[in-house]
């Protein structure tokens, strides 16, 4: 294994996060080192400019994103080498987190290459600190699948996850994304929606899915921006309140009859089980 960290002339790979939307929230470390940095790789260069040009920071823009992040590494170790530090940034936030840069970390990671991290603004934290939900233990989901099937299939994987759950989401899905989550994960599960942070529109709604879905339905503007959705964790039932077999052959017989939530409803009212745990039991049902 090559050994960069004892080579004194190999440059330095420095993962800068930036502000998420308020440019006070950058802080004195990154504004410093992206101006002593040799090169700074950029999500978007146009966006980043932006930012260098705000904070009087003039710096090499190379930009490395999806689409070329690969290709791109042979040419940044050839830099490293020469002894060029490099700035690594996103478009907003922690790069890595939902942002290029994987590829490029785990490669010279694995080599042994002199990585270090310049901490800063995060959405997740930022949101997971306003919302009220267990932070003791949550599970990070990023972006969900934009296809309604691939999106479907994750959220059953995840409606008995006993962890809070932190997913983002763009303005082109998020009524979607909610309605999915209000079908799937059940009307009363609790919810917090974040927006906009750290901007001008800053909005946080806290409730259930069924008022997040009305919420996000009342106005056009409640759909626009970007968005970090913390669901609370499943509760986990306990022997008495589990679904036990005489409801699934209620729902079975309800099933030929009635569609899926008037079927649950009324095993709700027939049995005193939940409505929405037997709707999922519908829904499993249906599918066999």
């Amino acid at each position: 294994m090559t050994t960069k960290n004892t080579d004194t002339t190999s440059g330095i790979l420095y993962i800068v996060a930036t502000p998420i939307g308020n440019l006070g929230d950058i802080t004195h470390r990154a504004i410093e080192t992206l101006k002593k940095v040799d090169k700074v790789c950029a999500e978007d260069t146009r966006n980043t400019r932006k930012l260098l040009t705000h904070f009087g920071i003039q710096a090499d823009l190379q930009a490395l994103h999806d689409h070329n992040e690969q290709h791109k590494i042979a040419q940044i170790k050839n830099w490293l080498d020469a002894g060029e530090n490099i700035a690594l940034v996103s478009d907003a936030g922690t790069p890595l987190i939902s942002d290029p840069g994987y590829h490029l970390v785990n490669e010279l990671g694995a080599e042994n290459y002199r990585i270090e991290p310049i901490p800063g603004a995060s959405a997740i934290i930022t949101a997971l600190s306003i919302a009220g939900l267990p932070t003791d233990r949550f599970t990070f989901e990023g972006f969900l699948p934009a296809k309604s099937v691939g999106r479907n299939k994750a959220l059953q994987a995840n409606a008995k996850e006993t962890r809070t759950q932190v997913y983002y989401e763009s303005s082109h899905r998020i009524d979607n994304t909610v309605e999915a989550m209000h079908t799937i994960f059940g009307a009363d599960r609790k919810v917090v929606l974040a927006r906009e942070l750290t901007k001008l529109y800053e909005q946080v709604f806290r409730g259930d899915l069924e008022g997040l879905l009305d919420w996000i339905n009342a106005d056009p503007m409640h759909q626009k921006g970007e968005f970090v959705l913390m669901v609370d964790g499943h509760e986990e039932e306990t022997d008495s309140e589990a679904i036990n077999s005489s409801s699934e052959e209620l729902l079975t017989i309800l099933l030929d009859e009635l569609p899926v939530k008037q079927a649950a409803a009324i095993a709700s009212k027939i049995t005193g089980r939940k409505k929405n745990e037997l709707y999922r039991l519908a829904m499993e049902l249906k599918g066999k």
